[in-house]
């Protein structure tokens, strides 16, 4: 199947992005809803979060508690590691599991926050679309949804990949500074783009 993935920083659109793209019928395999999947109440990670960083990093309902872990591993290096062992396996088995559901779709988005070259999803990535806009726009947006201070979020910013590395990995890119009409206008534009790649590929295989 043809993939694309999906990536940019924090509070530059991805979710409005993928969206749009699940609007137009595309087939969405999202990273982030997959761990919030994989780290809900009763589910098996959660005991082994439990066993690596304690109790306290579980809600009362049973979920991992994600403001605490976030202060945590912005905090602390290793625990960002630690968290990431146990997190990154299970969510890459999951993700390969949902784009082979999708396999007779034209084209599935693979939406990933942090993608680099190294990344093991690269074997399964056939185009890289990033999503970006400038650093105060992001500053903003995110102040505002996630009611984080401007210094929580430089240091949420500081700890993705640098934005200059994710221009560099770029097929396509939108830039995200205006509206969501023409931010629209702006994927519609690659659906048609996108679609065509797909109906080539096919004629020539």
């Amino acid at each position: 199947m043809f993939t694309i993935a999906l990536t940019g920083g924090i509070g530059c659109g991805k979710s409005e992005v993928t969206q749009a793209f699940s609007t137009l019928g595309v087939p969405i395999v999202d990273l982030d809803a997959i761990a919030h999947q994989l780290t809900a109440a009763k589910q098996p990670l959660i005991d082994t979060i439990i066993a690596k960083f304690g109790q306290s990093y579980v809600a009362e309902e049973g979920a991992l508690d994600r403001d605490k872990m976030r202060e945590l591993v912005f905090n602390k290096e290793s625990a960002r590691h630690e968290l990431n062992a146990i997190l990154h396996p299970a969510i890459y088995q999951e993700a390969v599991k949902q784009l082979q559901v999708h396999a007779d779709a034209p084209y599935a988005i693979l939406a990933i926050p942090l993608l680099d070259k190294g990344s093991p999803y690269m074997s399964a990535i056939d185009r890289i679309l990033v999503i970006d806009c400038d650093e105060e726009t992001q500053i903003q947006r995110v102040k505002q949804r996630n009611q984080l201070n401007s210094t929580q979020v430089k240091q949420i910013i500081q700890a993705q990949m640098p934005r200059k590395a994710r221009l560099a990995i770029a097929d396509d890119l939108i830039e995200n500074n205006g509206n969501i009409e023409e931010l629209k206008q702006k994927i519609n534009v690659l659906h048609l783009k996108y679609d065509k790649i797909c109906i080539v590929r096919k004629t020539i295989s």
